[in-house]
């Protein structure tokens, strides 16, 4: 078991170790043109002197009014039903929850404004993620007898996911939107195309794996049949290796993936985020006590940071000294300040992207777990216990706004709890069978894909609708 453990955890961090200055070099890139074309066309925006008196006009029609159609069956309902099954399936699946697709779906389709439609959007993600964390309690680890849940991870990522998600919010409010979706589109075609990249890999190492497999089956079947030879069990060492932990029963494995401890501080955590939350949406907007409310949300989220990180940094260098090159956790890297600095930072950014989109970071994290080394399975159901407690925090404070009915919600919900469940099962199924993980990774880097198509699409539509009706497509003030 270890021998098959350490082969698949060598094998993913060859593969992730692949350098990255690439994909960060066109982020950055494509970053500057974004912001220059920002300056552009925010400077052709501005409203003349002449017509200044109707500034205030121009600025408040940038901003959509509620718009919540009314739950009843019809073709409309259909359609979105269909997509929204499906994109919940898949999006947990691949660990990204889904909300590129749903926006779209709920605003297009079923005509919801767009505020309204990311608040759906969460409520989308809630459940499936949720079903999707009950599955994976009730599954082993692939390779070794540890949680397919990697709570280490969870814990040093979701306190910065829930503080970006509070900033994303806020610059929401701020960003015009066609500048939102460049932004989502640049970092959602870099992130599709590295994930589809990795997947290649993965898969043509899994061929040659399989091929290796079967040709050692084959010379060990003729060599049996010459003279009783001993079985080497080094011989079924694939990519998903064939053999499997100890056998548990389904109550035996479900207690054995809760780590109650670390559910305990997510908690903690979730709490305190929700509520300064619900103080902040208590409060006057820009007045001082918004403002403390908002500053205390960071030494909130940097103090747990800090804590999980200094525990990775201090077993790692433990575990170094000693000649133990065994990870501390399922990323498979030498933990390090500089490293860590850069999940804190991609962690900023996927809740940041989630709070602008409605999402729940799984664009961002599902692919960084990726990089950092863990195998499919293992990003995968971690990303997505991050997701359940990101989206879920969003849920509570939008109804406590009233940013959602709750007829729909209840009816999108449903729907996403039964499309997350079955869409593991059958995933993981299809996974065992044919032993390739690498569909997993294919499956994400294709709803990344598909999000940024839909987003591309409604954005388009909505800066030309803009365009021709002469609306502000500045900067909006936040204190307005």
């Amino acid at each position: 078991m270890a021998a098959a453990a350490s082969t698949t955890a060598g094998l993913y961090g060859r593969l992730n170790r692949t350098s990255t200055r690439g994909f960060l070099a066109y982020v950055a890139a494509a970053g500057a043109c974004a912001a220059v074309l920002a300056c552009f066309v925010i400077s052709s925006a501005e409203p003349p002197a002449a017509a200044a008196s109707n500034d205030a006009a121009l600025r408040l029609s940038s901003r959509s009014t509620r718009v919540w159609p009314d739950l009843e069956f019809n073709w409309r309902l259909v359609v979105a039903t269909i997509v929204g099954f499906l994109g919940s399936a898949f999006g947990t699946v691949g660990g990204v929850g889904g909300g590129g697709i749903f926006v779209p779906l709920l605003n297009l389709v079923l005509g919801f404004d767009t505020k309204s439609a990311a608040a759906l959007s969460k409520c989308m993600i809630m459940g499936a993620s949720a079903s999707s964390v009950w599955y994976n309690l009730q599954v082993s680890h692939p390779t070794k007898e540890a949680p397919v849940i990697d709570y280490k991870l969870a814990l040093l990522f979701q306190p910065m996911l829930m503080l970006g998600i509070t900033i994303g919010v806020e610059l929401s409010v701020v960003f015009p939107y066609w500048l939102i979706t460049v932004l989502i589109i640049i970092l959602f075609v870099g992130t599709s195309s590295r994930s589809f990249y990795k997947g290649i890999l993965m898969w043509r190492e899994e061929t040659r794996k399989l091929m290796e497999t079967q040709e050692r089956d084959a010379q060990s079947k003729s060599d049996r049949a010459a003279t009783d030879v001993v079985f080497d069990p080094s011989y079924a060492e694939p990519l998903l290796p064939q053999h499997k932990p100890t056998e548990k029963s389904g109550l035996e494995t479900l207690w054995f993936n809760l780590s109650w401890k670390n559910i305990l501080v997510l908690m903690a955590v979730w709490s305190s985020f929700l509520v300064l939350q619900i103080l902040k949406n208590n409060s006057q907007t820009c007045s001082t006590f918004y403002w403390v409310i908002n500053i205390l949300q960071v030494p909130a989220a940097i103090s747990v940071f800090l804590w999980k990180a200094m525990e990775l940094c201090r077993d790692s260098h433990a575990r170094r000294m000693n000649g133990n090159l065994e990870c501390v956790c399922e990323a498979s890297i030498e933990w390090s300040p500089a490293q860590l600095i850069f999940c804190a930072f991609c962690g900023l950014l996927g809740g940041t992207v989630g709070g602008l989109l409605g999402s729940g970071g799984g664009f961002i994290l599902g692919p960084l777990l990726l990089e950092l080394g863990c195998i499919p399975q293992v990003a995968s159901a971690t990303a997505t216990f991050v997701m359940m407690f990101s989206s879920s925090l969003s849920v509570v404070e939008f109804y406590f706004l009233g940013r959602f009915p709750l007829p729909y919600a209840g009816y999108l919900i449903f729907i996403s709890i039964l499309a997350g469940f079955w869409g593991q099962c059958l995933v993981r199924k299809i996974v065992h069978v044919l032993k390739r993980a690498s569909l997993i990774v294919f499956i994400l880097s294709s709803v990344i894909f598909a999000s940024a198509l839909t987003m591309g699409v409604v954005g388009t539509e909505k800066s030309i609708s803009m365009i021709n009706n002469h609306e502000y497509m500045g900067f909006l003030s936040f204190c307005e």
